[in-house]
């Protein structure tokens, strides 16, 4: 007995050794066990700890069923080798649309839709177990029945979605499975499909859908538009227009990714211009406030009637907030040749790289799968694409700096055979990006992952590098010292730091001057000359330098306007610039008679001229 147990645990150990990030390419790294029907691969990484969770669907005797693994920071699958299915609920025969994210408490959860057309959310914790049962909890008070999504919060909880074709619903589920008020979205009259979401300021969500309807057999005519609430209820976005409506086939949707600024990009591929297919971009702000003024979009690639330009993914650069979007050219008579381009494309529809640069050219093989994900430190980015002949494919990746040069070229999988590749990738954290298919061929999941220097294997867990949280500042006036400047405040990260950089920006020269702040210390007095100084803030640890802190209202920056004199209490603004609530979330509108009661933060122009800020009580 005793000889059996040693065994089974060599041979447990042996299974764990073995799947490890591995760095060879013919053999991958083994995730879970699957039927060779398998498919609709989604990920979604853990920022704190690393670790990634994989969900599969496949037939079982309860439907088409989502089934999830967990695999730590260095590759192991940490659940059953088969995974965690959702048993319980009887689900449809075919795929209706499911989504999954990590929560960033770290847990996952999962949100389908079932035989009986009502939409669920089912959570599950690190160590396997069910805080909301097996069952999960029904969304939307019932309603719903079409496609599912989710997204995760920023406090446990998560954002999910469903649509019925006629009205999209939105609803916040916080980590303790209580649900927020069910918002309904739509006015009856046309259609609502394809919902996304991308996240808002203070936990709000900004909804990206399209309205349509049907045109004629197998179209529909089609617009894209962007909508934004907070978890109550309220909505803090008004329905904005983001393409003009143009006649397509149904299954031609929109894709929608963060710009990392509280707004995001959305992109189609359609004939709706011209008769030429071509991707289009569009851009919205934290406010859902479209920027780029052409219903059109911008176009990746100049339209032509000989080539299509489609099947895009995109990213965007954590710096410069610019997407970068690669896409498939193929000719429009035969869609035989096949080439992979990709451009960068601003916030306000500028297109950087003219008719793209080459990826990948034609070799006679296709193309598909493409994803693209930037670097963390905003140096580059990654595309990754299946080859193959339609049946068999490989799995390569190229990397590429800020201006489109080719840094590296990596084989991530040299076994030919037929996969079906994840719907998406992680995204790079904490070092490595992370992708996963399903052999078709062996009913296998695997997966691999990739740094970006385009190596695979094992990676080393870099230390935390936490920013300070919570950026503040005001203007302050010694009465006694007839001194002046900037008082900063903030809030200490989860781990102390050695010390800050604060950053000034000055306001004559634009010069940048470094101030070295004690790892103790939460506020500093910045004594300064008259003018608007910028303040950026950092957390300085042994290895690493943290992004800059954020302000409540999601800004990486603040400015302060410094008088010189000592500010009045009694002088009134005459002239309101701008109006914050109490979360630091700006409020469009600054007829203090037409807010709400509450408390909120006054930035204005008093009748000399100055710009000072006050704090004010409405109590209707």
């Amino acid at each position: 007995m005793k000889k059996t147990a040693l065994l089974l645990l060599a041979l447990v150990a042996f299974v764990s050794l073995q799947a490890q990030w591995v760095n060879d390419p013919a053999t991958n790294t083994f995730i879970a066990n699957c039927s060779n029907d398998a498919g609709e691969v989604y990920l979604s990484t853990d920022e704190v700890s690393g670790d990634t969770y994989v969900q599969w669907s496949q037939m079982r005797s309860n439907g088409w069923v989502p089934i999830l693994q967990r695999l730590d920071f260095e590759g192991n699958p940490q659940w059953d080798n088969n995974g965690i299915p959702m048993t319980n609920p009887d689900l449809a025969t075919w795929s209706p649309g499911y989504a999954m994210t990590a929560t960033n408490d770290g847990g996952v959860v999962t949100v389908f839709r079932t035989a009986s057309a009502h939409h669920y959310a089912v959570r599950i914790n690190a160590d396997g177990t069910f805080p909301w049962g097996e069952e999960g909890i029904m969304l939307f008070n019932g309603l719903g029945g079409d496609r599912s999504e989710v997204m995760a919060g920023n406090d446990g909880g998560v954002w999910a979605l469903g649509t019925d074709y006629e009205y999209s619903y939105l609803q916040y589920v916080s980590s303790d499975g209580t649900l927020g008020p069910v918002i309904t979205v739509g006015d009856g009259e046309q259609n609502h499909d394809f919902g996304l979401m991308v996240p808002g300021l203070d936990n709000s969500v900004l909804l990206v859908y399209e309205k349509n309807h049907w045109a004629y057999t197998y179209y529909y005519e089609k617009e894209i538009w962007v909508v934004g609430f907070t978890r109550d209820g309220v909505q803090i976005a008004p329905e904005v227009q983001l393409m003009a409506p143009y006649t397509m086939g149904g299954s031609y949707c929109h894709y929608v990714v963060p710009d990392g600024q509280n707004g995001g990009y959305a992109y189609m591929w359609h004939a709706g211009i011209g008769g030429a297919f071509n991707t289009y971009v569009f851009h919205f702000d934290e406010y859902g406030n479209s920027t780029i003024s052409d219903l059109n979009g911008t176009p990746v690639h100049t339209s032509d009637p000989s080539n299509f330009y489609l099947s895009a993914y995109g990213t965007v650069d954590p710096i410069s907030h610019d997407l970068i979007i690669a896409y498939e050219k193929t000719d429009a008579s035969t869609q035989s040749q096949s080439r992979i381009y990709m451009n960068r494309i601003t916030s306000t529809g500028e297109r950087l790289w003219d008719e793209g640069i080459l990826v990948a050219d034609n070799t006679g093989s296709s193309y598909s799968d493409i994803k693209v994900d930037a670097f963390e430190d905003g140096s580059g980015f990654t595309i990754i694409y299946d080859k193959g002949d339609g049946y068999n494919s490989i799995m390569e990746a190229k990397g590429f700096d800020m201006e489109g040069n080719l840094l590296w070229t990596t084989s991530l999988s040299t076994s030919s055979y037929p996969r079906s590749s994840c719907e998406n990738s992680t995204g790079f954290h904490l070092g490595q990006n992370v992708v996963a298919w399903v052999n078709s061929s062996n009913g296998t999941v695997y997966g691999q992952n990739i740094a970006p220097d385009g190596t695979m294997g094992p990676v080393e867990l870099p230390e935390p590098c936490y920013a300070p949280e919570n950026l503040d500042a005001y203007y302050h006036y010694d009465e006694e010292a007839e001194t002046y400047g900037a008082v900063i405040t903030w809030d200490a990260p989860a781990i102390l730091p050695l010390h800050y950089n604060l950053y000034r920006t000055e306001p004559i020269d634009g010069a940048r001057v470094v101030i070295e702040i004690d790892a103790n210390a939460t506020s500093y007095f910045d004594e300064v000359e008259i003018g608007t100084h910028i303040y950026q803030l950092t957390a300085v640890y042994e290895n690493c330098e943290s992004d800059f802190a954020l302000t409540p209202a999601g800004e990486d920056h603040i400015s302060i306007y410094i008088t010189g004199i000592q500010e009045d209490e009694n002088e009134e603004i005459v002239t309101v610039i701008q109006v914050y609530n109490m979360n630091g979330q700006r409020v469009n509108c600054t007829d203090v008679k037409a807010l709400s009661n509450g408390i909120y933060i006054l930035q204005g122009l008093t009748q000399d001229g100055k710009l000072v800020s006050r704090k004010v009580v409405v109590n209707k």
